[in-house]
């Protein structure tokens, strides 16, 4: 077995080292990669799934320097802590959550090293049509297998089962560990912050359907790409849930008070958000008023967006 450390506080960040194998239960442990940022906290986790003679790899991370001015993407020394933590262990798969440059890059030097199969989500190369404020997507990343949902992979005592949920991107996946009921989001639920949805890949509708999935499901525990793992699952997403409601509830009311543009309705409802997010929560404002006018809620023009004065769902409050 390779050298595994445990933390005092899994809640708590400041704890987390960099780099080393920290055990989250007895078939999981996390690699936190050194590409902390505004965008991905403390860095990307890659998860290790098996303590026997095979391990699956989630979520490998960046690789090399990354993206010049992009911390996010930085990922020196990431590979080669992933293989010091797995040690002579073969790895049955390295699988991906999704295409975004913190979290798939590393997946070819992994394989280089292994020799094993790159499976999980579609490759993806859409480019936005506005500035991103989260990682751009691997325009590298080609799986050796894609995998659909509900598909199981198993090897030497852990099983997993594909969970698909588009939203935050649209080949976004979780894993679900069955002998322990834990539950892999990748970006789709984050213990930190909420997702990024942005337009045109990302999609308010069916990250909202993705959530209402995971409130239906019956999960121990959730172990996210970036920040603490999260305990009490269903009530986190019920929470998630209320909160992009309030959200979309705000933009409502904003509009019929005479906002119209995005980064007017950005200055409204995110007071205090440090203004190197603000581009991200732009893209998901975008992502909500473009979910909005596929209800005919509300339409745009060249002035900016407006509220249908026919809403049948018009707030009758602004949220807190």
């Amino acid at each position: 077995m390779s050298d595994t450390i445990a933390i005092e506080n899994p809640h708590d960040p400041a704890t987390w080292p960099t780099g080393r194998a920290v055990r989250m239960e007895p078939l999981v442990r996390r690699v936190l990669g050194p590409n902390a940022s505004p965008y991905t906290f403390t860095g990307t986790q890659t998860y290790l799934v098996g303590t026997g003679a095979d391990v699956l790899v989630i979520d490998p991370g960046p690789a090399d320097s990354g993206a010049p001015g992009h911390a996010d993407t930085r990922g020196d020394g990431h590979v080669e802590a992933i293989l010091a933590a797995i040690g002579p262990a073969r790895v049955a798969a390295i699988a991906c959550t999704h295409t975004h440059r913190d979290h798939s890059p590393a997946s070819r030097a992994l394989q280089a090293a292994t020799g094993a199969p790159i499976i999980g989500c579609a490759a993806l190369a859409f480019d936005d049509d506005g500035p991103r404020a989260d990682a751009a997507f691997d325009h590298d990343y080609q799986p050796d297998r894609v995998l659909t949902d509900g598909e199981q992979l198993s090897g030497d005592g852990w099983t997993i089962a594909v969970v698909a949920t588009p939203g935050h991107t649209s080949n976004h996946l979780c894993y679900a560990l069955l002998e322990s009921g834990a539950l892999f989001t990748g970006d789709h639920v984050m213990g930190w912050s909420t997702s990024v949805v942005s337009p045109p890949d990302g999609d308010m509708g069916d990250y909202m359907r993705s959530l209402a999935l995971l409130q239906a499901r019956d999960d121990r525990v959730y172990y996210p790409a970036h920040g603490p793992q999260i305990d009490n699952p269903r009530q986190f997403v019920r929470g998630m849930i209320g909160h992009r409601r309030q959200r979309e509830r705000q933009i409502m009311t904003l509009l019929n008070a005479g906002t119209h543009t995005i980064p007017d309705l950005v200055a409204a409802m995110y007071k205090g958000l440090d203004p190197r997010l603000h581009g991200a929560a732009g893209r998901s404002v975008l992502a909500h008023l473009i979910d909005l006018q596929r209800h005919a809620r509300v339409l745009s023009d060249e002035a900016g967006w407006h509220a249908l004065a026919a809403d049948p769902l018009a707030p009758d409050a602004t949220p807190a």
